[in-house]
């Protein structure tokens, strides 16, 4: 999957998460919904022929996101 220019710029995360399963992937992107501002839980996929399922998310790491303030 590529990254539209977009979402790159300073302060922006773009992060594929890869896990052996569904609940680790929820896990981590449930800490760092907590930690940042991000897109909030993705779609957790599975990618034929390769093990474990995949997701992607967008955080913000300068902005809180109970707040939406810098952090």
């Amino acid at each position: 999957m590529s990254i539209a220019p977009q979402h790159l710029e300073d302060g922006i995360v773009v992060s594929d998460l890869a896990a052996a399963g569904e609940k680790t992937a929820l896990t981590v992107m449930d800490t760092l919904d907590r930690l940042w501002a991000t897109s909030g839980t993705a779609t957790v996929r599975r990618v034929p022929g390769e093990p474990g399922v995949r997701a992607r998310l967008y955080a913000d790491v300068r902005r809180r996101p109970e707040t939406g303030e810098p952090s």
